[in-house]
């Protein structure tokens, strides 16, 4: 290992001073070796490690991999990853992954589906395949996100390709000519001036239409776990689809705004601009410093307001709140900053993972306060439920 020595150095404190902070270096650089290969370490995740391995100790090599184990990995998906990194950083072995495993195929991909033994191999006809691949894929679109193994997840990756996310729109004061519609008695009276006041052709109009801001707020608290990075992709998939009607609709552009929120208010949008979805969640993962952590929504939900409401971003906007309800400060204040919400927001949707379970009631503290405020409380736990919410947004 590269730092073996303990704290208290031969040289007197100043020598000792110098040294933690070379180890410090040492488990720094670790930790970036590990965001380069495609791990999405936070800053508070590095601070949580430094912290582990000062409790410790540097003398025990196993103690530092597994301080990092529990505290630099999200999950499953992460953990042969850094034992790569680990084994390459601290043992100098070949094999340090350099970057993040290719993203997903953009369309589905399935494996290869074993024949039917009563009906003897190489019976199964090709339109059998076809069928069970199809019941396959119905099936895990409606399956529970966070009961998913990390294989069932990475299949699920590529199906989000399917949502088709397309922003809600509002009428203008402007009208444009169109073929039915009102009648434009200006330019029908104009056209008539022209030929000497000869009845001519009756000119229609209609009203503008352009796009309503979307805003997504995410909880990532730890209760929200299992649906965190389901739903940052689903934000993902709601800013690539609209930035790409966008660009084929020139000046009607619609705007897609995602923050999370937990114990902080973290703005995403920018991270979720990144065309390729592995990357948009990497660079998630380096900008919010509150995974896993409470649930301060009221709080949080205030501060937005405060800083992003009034500037017009949530005024005439969808908002849609991703959140089981799992309050931890003053739900009185939740209700109040809902409240706000719902006056400035054209409309509030409230997705719940857990609104489409079997014996759910909506009974936590957070959801009750919520509730006189939401305009539609949806489900919120599967692909199935992610398409149901596509379409409320886009016919707000």
């Amino acid at each position: 290992m590269v730092a073996t020595a303990t704290t208290s150095g031969p040289g007197g404190p100043e020598a000792a001073t110098d040294w933690v902070r070379g180890a410090d270096e040492v488990l720094l650089g670790f930790t970036r070796a590990l965001r380069a290969a495609g791990v999405p370490v936070t800053q508070d995740r590095s601070q949580g490690f430094l912290a582990a391995v000062a409790l410790l100790g540097l003398d025990d090599q196993r103690a530092t991999y597994r301080a990092g184990r529990a505290t630099l990995c999200a999950g499953p998906d992460d953990l042969e990853r850094y034992d790569q990194v680990f084994e390459a950083f601290f043992n100098a072995r070949d094999g340090l992954p350099r970057t993040r495993p290719a993203a997903p195929a953009t369309n589905p991909t399935f494996g290869e589906l074993p024949a039917d033994e009563s009906r003897g191999e190489g019976t199964t006809t090709p339109d059998e395949v076809v069928r069970a691949m199809a019941s396959e894929t119905e099936v895990l679109r409606h399956r529970d996100v966070a009961a998913m193994t990390a294989a069932e997840k990475h299949r699920l990756s590529g199906m989000f390709a399917t949502l088709q996310p397309r922003p809600p729109t509002r009428r203008t004061a402007r009208h444009r000519s169109w073929h039915r519609g009102d009648v434009d008695a200006s330019r029908t009276l104009r056209a008539s001036l022209r030929r000497m006041g000869e009845p001519a052709d009756i000119e229609w109009r209609r009203r503008s239409v352009r796009p309503r801001r979307v805003v997504l707020l995410i909880d990532v608290s730890g209760s929200m776990n299992g649906y965190a990075d389901a739903l940052l992709r689903l934000a993902h998939r709601f800013t690539q689809s609209v930035r790409a009607g966008s660009a084929a609709g020139g000046r009607r552009r619609g705007v897609v705004e995602t923050f999370t929120v937990g114990t902080r208010l973290t703005h995403l949008t920018r991270a979720m601009q990144q065309r390729d979805p592995s990357r948009a969640l990497v660079a998630a993962g380096e900008t919010v410093p509150d995974w896993s952590g409470g649930t301060r929504l009221g709080e949080t939900l205030g501060f937005f307001l405060d800083r992003w409401g009034q500037r017009g971003m949530a005024r005439g906007a969808v908002v849609v709140v991703f959140s089981d309800g799992w309050e931890r400060g003053d739900p009185s204040l939740l209700a109040e900053q809902m409240a706000r919400l719902h006056r400035v927001a054209h409309r509030v949707v409230w997705v719940n993972p857990h609104r489409g379970k079997a014996g759910y009631e909506p009974v936590q503290q957070g959801v009750v306060a919520a509730l006189p405020y939401i305009d539609d409380f949806l489900a919120g736990h599967s692909l199935a439920t992610f398409a149901d919410l596509v379409e409320v947004v886009s016919r707000a």
